[in-house]
Formats: C-alpha cells, sequence, structure tokens
C-alpha cells in the first residue's frame, strides 16, 4: 500500500452538537495539488454509498441530499489531516462514512469504516446533575441536623439519670415570689443543672 489511512471506527455524537469525523493519512509522494478526498455514507439501514464531501485544493461539500449545508472541512492536507464535521447531526445520519485519499502516484489504501452513532443526551446525566447539586445544598443542612438532634438525645438522657436517681417533682404549685432552693435538694440541683445546659455554649464530650 503507498497510502495508509486511519479513521476512528466508531464515533458517538449527540443531536444538535457538532461532531467531528477525523482522517488522517500518510502518502509516500509529496503531496500536491492533484490530492483528493472524497467521503461516502451508507445509512445504517442499508443501501448504496454516496458521495457527501469533496476535496481538491478547496472544499466541496454537498449540495444535495440530508447533508447539504451541513459538512464543513476541519483538515490540513500538508499535515495528513482530512477530518471533516458535521452540524446539527440527527438520528436519521446514523451509517457508515468512509474516508478516501488519492494522492497521485500514490493512489491505493486501506479502507477504514467510522461508525456513526446519534443520541439524545440520556435523562441520566441530567438526573446526575440535579443529584449533585441537591448534595452539595442539602448536605450541610442534615449534617447540622444530625448534630442537634444527637446532642439532643446526649442531654435528654442525661436528665433521665438524673430523674432516675431520686429526684421528684414537687407537688406543690410555684409561687409567683421568686424561691431558692437549697443547693442540696433535688429540685435545686435539677434546675441548677438546666440553667447550665441552656447558658453553656460548650459541646458535650463525645
Amino acid at each position: 500500500l503507498s497510502l495508509e489511512i486511519k479513521a476512528s471506527p466508531k464515533v458517538q455524537a449527540f443531536i444538535g452538537e457538532q461532531v467531528l469525523l477525523k482522517c488522517s493519512f500518510k502518502s509516500s509522494s509529496p503531496i500536491t495539488e492533484s490530492l483528493i478526498v472524497d467521503w461516502t455514507y451508507r445509512p445504517l439501514t442499508g443501501g448504496q454509498m454516496e458521495t457527501i464531501f469533496h476535496y481538491q485544493s478547496v472544499p466541496y461539500p454537498t449540495t444535495m441530499g440530508q447533508f447539504k449545508d451541513r459538512i464543513s472541512w476541519v483538515g490540513n492536507v500538508a499535515r495528513g489531516d482530512a477530518s471533516i464535521a458535521i452540524q446539527n447531526p440527527v438520528m436519521s445520519d446514523n451509517g457508515t462514512f468512509i474516508c478516501s485519499v488519492k494522492n497521485p502516484p500514490d493512489v491505493y489504501h486501506n479502507i477504514p469504516q467510522t461508525t456513526l452513532i446519534v443520541t439524545e443526551r440520556g435523562l441520566s446525566f441530567r438526573l446526575t446533575s440535579a443529584l449533585l447539586l441537591s448534595i452539595l445544598v442539602f448536605l450541610p443542612s442534615v449534617i447540622v441536623v444530625v448534630l442537634l438532634l444527637v446532642r439532643m438525645g446526649r442531654k435528654f438522657g442525661v436528665l433521665k439519670e438524673k430523674k432516675k436517681s431520686g429526684c421528684k417533682k414537687s407537688s406543690i404549685e410555684v409561687s409567683d415570689e421568686p424561691e431558692h432552693p437549697e443547693t442540696g435538694s433535688c429540685l435545686g440541683k435539677l434546675r441548677n443543672w438546666c440553667l447550665n445546659c441552656v447558658d453553656t455554649d460548650e459541646e458535650d464530650p463525645y
């Protein structure tokens, strides 16, 4: 073989987003103005190959068919690049593309095929983005709530232990006059403990 051509065997594209069909070549002869690049296409459902792009010194995109006004030349023959781009691909573009290069006297080469698969961007991609955003927004709030619940649970456990130690509620109504229970009484201890819980900013040790 006097020419060697390389192309991607499979290309994934999304509806409405430009897709690049890469094609590179190596020739044993110097690049001249006689070099020709042809891109042909066959639908995924089968049928005849049709030429959708021609290059010889200047690009000649097809002026008819489904690829009319949607193919652009992005190659550079001096660098061995014969790539094209398809604008606004649709699912009906699915099929096989063949890049052919002739650089006389080098005209024989391998025939690599590129299968184009056009799909919609999956719902899972959008769900993943939304889920990530939700985690970033709500995770700090969840952590704060969990910490508050843990602290409240620990304090409730301490209060429960205090009650078990023999402290009982007084059956006498509390008068409007301020009272100062003795430090040694159960009610006084409970009151002092509650005031400490409200006033202190220190976290309970784990």
